[in-house]
């Protein structure tokens, strides 16, 4: 992996402790924010319900304005989001913009249209995390997002990027391919990358049980790259899961953590998506402290790691009521 500047680094760190902070001191803050930058995307995998392959970007100025306002609401960090984040032409200004406000940056790609200009134009405005999300081999009708595809891409990163990468799988995609994650996450060790597995969730966001081969495969894949990422995600939600057993947690989307669609409405996740529903630029604290104390009735089974892990902090405090109406299901 290419070494990171010193100066960003303790740019990182300073950004670091200031998510750290916030997470300790506060309750209503936001920690995190995944904000689509543009619904469409480049693929069409059958498993995925986030994408369509018509809507255009996100203009820059709506990306800006809704940027800011989330710093005005003190949130720690972002992620942009698609779709594929990487057919908006200005995905880079948008992450000099956050970074300017002091804010934690990544975005999540399927890797397509990474090169050398974007990964430079991204190590420009000061990313600091990307995640890659590879599912198999080869592609099928299930999942596109294939390593044949994008490893000449892995490459690039490995010898160019500035910014930390991460690998992604998500296991139980389809029984013949799991050992296909193994492969993956052996294939990202050897180029210096993190790899990081996620479990089949369902429109709702609910668990996809694992067979006993995809349940070994998941071992197989920590112990090639054990990180923090897979300890966290294991320990908060995974292995209850995985076993069958449901979570006893507090859910604290639409405050720790916000959805934010492409037409600028905040939703409680990306599978939950049509409550609140709110307008992004009129949400503010009656809001955040409204959703913190709001119990989601799917969190039970929910498998989405930003979640959990943007929700830990608060796991001990602040008691939660039911609300009516609950969620819509989000569009296939």
């Amino acid at each position: 992996m290419n070494d990171i500047p010193l100066a960003r680094r303790l740019s990182n760190l300073g950004a670091g402790v200031r998510f750290a902070a916030k997470a300790i001191a506060t309750r209503y803050t936001p920690l995190l924010a995944q904000v689509v930058v543009t619904r469409r995307c480049n693929l069409a995998c059958g498993y995925c319900n986030e994408y369509d392959d018509f809507s255009a970007p996100v203009p820059f100025a709506d990306l800006k304005a809704r940027v800011d306002h989330l710093a005005k609401l003190g949130t720690a960090s972002i992620t942009f989001t698609g779709g594929e984040p990487l057919l908006h032409p200005d995905l880079d200004r948008i992450v000099r913009v956050a970074r300017d406000h002091g804010m934690i940056v990544t975005t999540i790609t399927n890797g397509f249209r990474l090169s050398r200009a974007w990964i430079d134009r991204l190590n420009a405005a000061g990313l600091q995390g990307m995640q890659v999300s590879i599912d198999n081999i080869t592609p099928d009708d299930i999942s596109m997002k294939s390593l044949s595809s994008v490893e000449g891409r892995l490459a690039l990163l490995s010898k160019h990027a500035q910014f930390k990468v991460n690998v992604n799988s998500v296991l139980g995609v389809t029984g013949e391919r799991t050992q296909d994650v193994v492969t993956i996450a052996e294939t990202a060790a050897r180029y210096g990358l993190q790899h990081s597995v996620g479990v089949l969730h369902d429109h709702q966001g609910g668990l996809k049980a694992l067979s006993d081969a995809q349940m070994n495969a998941y071992r197989r894949v920590t112990e090639i790259s054990p990180s923090l990422v897979h300890t966290l995600n294991y320990r908060l939600f995974q292995k209850n899961l995985m076993h069958g057993k449901p979570n006893d947690w507090k859910c604290r989307a639409g405050a720790r953590y916000l959805y934010v669609t492409e037409d600028g409405r905040v939703h409680w996740c990306s599978q939950q998506r049509g409550y609140p529903a709110i307008p992004l630029l009129e949400y503010g604290p009656e809001d955040l402290k409204r959703e913190y104390h709001t119990e989601k009735s799917c969190s039970p089974t929910c498998t989405l790691s930003c979640v959990h892990q943007m929700s830990m902090f608060d796991r001990y405090r602040g008691a939660q009521h039911p609300t009516d109406p609950m969620p819509l299901p989000a569009e296939a």
